[in-house]
Order: structure tokens, then C-alpha cells, then sequence
């Protein structure tokens, strides 16, 4: 009988292989799986055949399976290409921000891609509130938050505090990080590599947090959470199931997120005209969270 997946792992494979798929990674390399099947018992051309030849030589095609079969389950118990089953410090961890600390300590002092030899001065993990329902993903760190080791605290930040304002929240009550955490040298846009070095941290961040509603914060943002590109005009304006990939929550019960996507503050910084398009998005979210903005706004 072939090996059946548990399919909380079968859902991580396929999540995985998604990602991958829409990153434009194609090419994989797996083992055998004719030799997998033999190993798990599976009828094969040498179990069929075996009767047939001189009884002298059946204890040692016998002794030859054994540790072909030996060897295989071996291997297939240590290695692990998704990377899915390795244990993670957080697993298990009920205290949300805990399981963040345990994360935040499993990066590091990280030096996983060249951004660390770009000139940044430190990593920008994320802040908030780590049981938040609301969550907001950035591209990543500017030269405010490289300097004080905090998302979103620059002109964009600014902007993005009076969006949350103005859905009746405060800033402590969300969660903010981005997609990568290290500044990329002149505030440059994050390079395919860098993101996928570092998206699997935000991914088990999203995964302890747990949130009702995750918005990407532009285009970079978009693609990495949703595994695939398409104009923002065609992100926005509705909702996505959301599940981390990767990563795994240590709460079966939650069945993944909600995903909006609106325009970066930076952007707006930059074309003020799009601010009545973004509120449009975060109004889709307030309606989905039950929230009511406050009677009066501060600019």
C-alpha cells in the first residue's frame, strides 16, 4: 500500500510547491519513488521474480533488499527538501508573544542573504499586538527604520498610523512587519532572492499571530504573500484565503486568513490622488472586521 501523507503535511507540500510554481520555480529533483514503494513494501519486479531463481541465490538478493530498504527509509527520515518538517522553536509555544521571541531569536543576527553586507544597521522583525486581527505586510525597512529597528516609523509610517486611525484603531492594536527585514541599500525594491530567504520568517509570524485579516502593502507585498504577480488593479478590490506557506500555526483550529491588498503609503506619499482608492480597500476590511471609524479623523 502506498504511503499515505498526513494531510496537514500533504497541505504544507502543496502550499509549498504553489509558491515555488508561481516564483517561477519549476525544476525539482525527488528520489526514486519505484525504489520509496519497495521500501514500504510495495510488489516489485525483483519480489515477483524472486521464486524463480536457484534457491542459493535468494538469501543474498534477500540480504541485498534488506539494506536497500534499510537505506532508503533512512533517508527518507533525514532528508526533507520542503524543509515542512523540521521542528520550529515556536511549535507548540501557546503564548503568542513568546512564540514571536522565539522566532525573533531563531533569525538572529541573520546574515541568510547579501543584505547584510548592504549596509544595514539592524533587522526590523515587526511590532504590534501579536494576537492582532488585523495585520499589515510591507516591502521593506526605509533608512527611519533601519536607524530605530521599527517597521513603518518614517513619512510612510506616518501615513500608514493615520490609515489605521481612521478605521478606529490604534497602532498597538494591529501587527506591521514587511517582507523582508533588513534595509535594501537605497530603499532599492527587494530582490526575488532576498524575499525568499526571509518570507518564511514572516510566514511563521503570520502563522503564531494568527490574524482575521492580512493587507499587503503594494505590489511587493502582494506577490510574495499571494505567491503570484498581477497588477495591483487587479489584487485589489477583494479578498483571498490565506494560509502561510510554509508554516504552521500551533492553533489546528485557525483555517488561515483573509488577505486585502492596497497601495503602499509610499506610494500615496507619492500620488495622493490613489488615497480615495486605498480607503475603498481598508473599508472592505472594516466591513469584514466589524469595525466602525471614529466620528471625526485627524489629518
Amino acid at each position: 500500500m502506498a504511503h499515505v501523507l498526513d494531510p496537514d503535511l500533504r497541505r504544507a507540500f502543496a502550499d509549498r510547491l504553489r509558491y515555488y510554481h508561481e516564483l517561477g520555480i519549476y525544476d525539482f529533483y525527488r528520489r526514486e519513488s519505484q525504489v520509496a514503494e519497495r521500501a514500504a513494501g510495495a510488489p516489485d519486479a525483483f519480489e515477483t521474480t524472486e521464486s524463480t531463481l536457484p534457491a542459493s541465490s535468494q538469501p543474498e538478493l534477500r540480504e541485498k533488499m534488506a539494506a536497500r530498504k534499510s537505506a532508503v527509509v533512512a533517508t527518507v527520515a533525514e532528508e526533507n527538501i520542503f524543509d515542512v518538517l523540521t521542528p520550529k522553536p515556536e511549535y507548540g509555544v501557546a503564548d503568542h508573544k513568546a512564540a514571536l521571541k522565539l522566532i525573533r531569536e531563531d533569525l538572529g543576527d541573520c546574515t541568510r542573504c547579501k543584505l547584510h553586507q548592504q549596509g544595514r544597521k539592524q533587522i526590523v522583525f515587526g511590532v504590534g499586538n501579536p494576537r492582532a486581527e488585523l495585520m499589515f505586510v510591507g516591502e521593506g525597512p526605509g533608512a527611519d527604520e533601519d536607524a530605530q529597528g521599527e517597521p513603518f516609523v518614517g513619512r510612510a509610517g506616518q501615513l500608514l498610523n493615520n490609515m489605521i486611525k481612521a478605521m478606529g484603531l490604534r497602532r498597538e492594536e494591529v501587527y506591521i512587519a514587511n517582507v523582508v527585514k533588513c534595509r535594501p541599500p537605497g530603499n532599492r525594491t527587494p530582490e526575488r532572492d532576498e524575499c525568499e530567504t526571509c518570507s518564511p520568517f514572516l510566514m511563521r509570524q503570520i502563522a503564531v499571530i494568527k490574524p482575521k485579516v492580512v493587507v499587503a502593502l503594494g505590489a511587493v507585498a502582494a506577490k510574495n504573500l499571494l505567491a503570484f504577480n498581477a497588477p495591483m488593479a487587479e489584487l485589489r478590490g477583494r479578498f483571498y484565503d490565506f494560509m502561510p506557506a510554509g508554516a504552521r500555526s500551533s492553533d489546528p483550529s485557525w483555517q488561515g486568513a483573509r488577505l486585502a491588498v492596497t497601495y503602499h503609503p509610499a506610494f500615496l506619499l507619492r500620488d495622493p490622488r490613489q488615497k480615495g482608492e486605498a480607503w475603498k480597500d481598508l473599508q472592505m476590511v472594516m466591513k469584514y472586521l466589524g469595525l466602525e471609524p471614529p466620528t471625526k479623523v485627524a489629518e
